[in-house]
């Protein structure tokens, strides 16, 4: 170990199912150092998230003092190091001050899990999507109107005076990973290719008809059998055919609101593309920087100190 590596004022973590992403920051709440591994919470088992995480930030920790480590995702789910118990809408994004105190062995380290968010009616939760709300509005902090967050299970969520009002959770992305590996349409949608035209002509069959996506589905697969249906166009049908179903529940939401999409490069475009059709346009922001602005939120508002 180099004694000479700089030492963390405070390190923030982001600890999903498959992945753990740490940063190193300094008193002045700037970046100077990142590490990860793919030591997710759902192959740890209690005894094991310490370990895990001292392997990548113990040369920041300095001997003589107590280094803040603060936590958010599914590290603190009920299978996670220690539950850390949702919060009820309506509520701001949480910060340090409704932490769950973990009890470290390592005395050089403090470590708090933030908590998720539940919704009692209709009832849905999140954790993780949170902090990337709380990165947003560090960022826009006037923003009103509907955060999308699409993803494996896409979140809609309405913001106001700065507290998440409401949202509604979509499996979306996880029914189009079921039907495009594990149903009959594997065979008929096998391709790295996209159709734009056909993926926004779904979008439009399903919002005008959502009650014929399962005939359209099934299309799909008899189109490559006894027609010239090519997978790529198979492929952006089904995303089109399920998103736009979405949209057509979701439509209280986005109808006549500033939307903001926050999300990985190819799926934001998915739905801000969508959007666009529905002639509302959408502020687009990479979930990649927002995960660790919403930790700092999060950590700057325990101290006192302005944004």
């Amino acid at each position: 170990m180099d004694n000479q590596t700089k030492k963390a004022a405070w390190i923030a973590v982001d600890w999903g199912t498959t992945n753990l992403r740490v940063w190193m920051m300094g008193r002045d709440n700037v970046l100077f150092g990142q590490a990860h591994s793919d030591k997710g919470m759902g192959g740890l088992t209690t005894d094991e998230f310490e370990p895990a995480l001292m392997e990548l930030i113990a040369p920041y920790l300095a001997d003589d003092q107590v280094t803040p480590v603060i936590c958010a995702g599914m590290v603190g789910a009920r299978e996670g190091w220690r539950e850390a118990n949702y919060i009820a809408t309506p509520c701001p994004p949480p910060c340090r001050t409704a932490a769950v105190k973990v009890e470290a062995e390592d005395p050089r380290i403090s470590v708090t899990i933030l908590p998720g968010i539940k919704q009692i009616t209709p009832p849905d939760v999140m954790r993780g999507e949170e902090t990337q709300i709380a990165g947003f509005l560090r960022e826009y902090p006037n923003f009103d109107g509907i955060i999308c967050l699409p993803g494996t299970h896409t979140k809609w969520v309405h913001i106001s005076a700065g507290e998440i009002v409401s949202f509604q959770t979509f499996m979306t992305g996880e029914m189009f990973a079921l039907l495009s590996e594990q149903s009959v349409l594997r065979h008929s949608v096998a391709s790295d290719e996209w159709d734009q035209n056909s993926y926004l002509a779904a979008i439009s069959d399903a919002m005008t008809r959502p009650q014929s996506v399962a005939a359209h589905l099934f299309g799909l697969r008899a189109g490559g059998l006894v027609g010239e249906l090519a997978a790529e166009t198979a492929r952006a049908r089904l995303s089109g055919l399920l998103i736009g179903i979405e949209l057509a529940a979701a439509r209280p939401y986005w109808l006549g609101q500033n939307v903001a999409i926050i999300g990985a490069g190819a799926v934001a475009e998915l739905y801000r593309s969508a959007l666009v059709e529905q002639g509302v346009p959408a502020v687009v922001r990479d979930v990649a920087d927002l995960t660790l602005a919403g930790l700092t939120a999060a950590f700057t508002a325990q101290e006192g100190v302005s944004k």
